[in-house]
């Protein structure tokens, strides 16, 4: 009997199993630090200091927004920490001193993310060590000027959004398809913080949206937060968090769960929260006191 290629597959197999059994991390920020955790929220460690993090599809690197103090200003740059290793890369060849949102493609070769050149902002690319930067999209001013990037899942396109529309940009910046925020949403608008996020099936959108509704809340101040999604092919919008729940910062789980921010009537700051699509539970508060949270694919 041949067994050693036998022996040989049943090895395959179970390194194939392990790999796609790797447990799942989360990555926030809590008061200007950076934190990577368990995707239940436990075992949180700090792993940088700034903002706007995201964690890599394979859950070995972090980029993130540093924040230096430069004179009378503060300059924010990118940064990657290696999670093994903890060493961390500040990139100094995009040209700007205020850097913001950067997001891994799908395979972590690349970084987009929005940079400000002192007149308007606009939309960047680098490799993941930093080398590379080229614009995906130069804007003029405030009507061209795109915000809250986000991955196709194909790593060719991207989705980003203006205030007035969501749009999908092929790399060279060119428009692949728009939908026009308030026909779609009624009563909902985004700001500049408003945020997206593509469900690993690319068929729907996640997407933080204001609301034109009374919040009814003494510690509130500003428009009603929503979490809703927006299906591509029908253009359908669904809310998930009724008035009573404040949600925003939402991402994908999967393609039938996510994590959302929430802060209740007598909160002083957000937590992590989960919840089950389509209409299912929210899960107890993973991580208190947090923002931008991210999950690994």
């Amino acid at each position: 009997m041949h067994r050693f290629p036998i022996l040989l597959l049943f090895l395959a197999s179970v390194l194939t199993a392990a790999a796609e059994d790797a447990p799942r991390k989360i990555a926030y920020e809590r008061d200007g630090k950076i934190f990577v955790a368990n995707l239940d929220g436990t075992a949180a460690k700090k792993v940088g200091e700034g903002v706007f993090p995201d964690i890599s599809s394979d859950a070995k690197h972090v980029t993130f927004n540093t924040q230096e103090q430069k004179g009378n200003t503060w300059a924010r740059h990118i940064a990657v920490v290696d999670l093994d290793s903890g060493k961390q890369t500040v990139f100094k060849d995009v040209p700007s001193d205020n850097v913001a949102n950067p997001k891994w493609s799908p395979d972590g070769a690349q970084i987009l993310f929005t940079l400000y050149d002192g007149k308007n902002w606009h939309l960047g690319l680098a490799n993941a060590d930093g080398t590379g930067f080229r614009y995906v999209r130069k804007s003029t001013g405030d009507a061209d000027t795109v915000n809250s990037p986000c991955w196709a899942p194909d790593g060719k396109s991207v989705f980003v959004q203006d205030m007035k529309n969501i749009v999908r940009l092929g790399l060279d910046g060119s428009e692949i398809a728009h939908w026009d925020i308030e026909k779609t949403i009624p009563n909902g608008g985004m700001s500049g913080n408003g945020r997206i996020d593509v469900s690993p099936d690319g068929q729907k959108l996640l997407l933080g949206i204001d609301m034109n509704e009374e919040a009814h809340r003494k510690t509130w101040d500003g428009p009603l937060p929503a979490v809703w999604t927006l299906d591509l092919a029908s253009k359908k919008a669904t809310r998930l968090t009724p008035k009573k729940l404040f949600g925003w910062d939402g991402c994908w789980i999967d393609d039938s769960s996510i994590l959302f921010l929430s802060q209740g009537a007598t909160e002083k700051t957000a937590s992590l929260y989960r919840m089950t699509l389509p209409g299912g539970g929210v899960s107890k508060p993973l991580a208190k006191d947090v923002s931008q949270p991210t999950v690994s694919k």
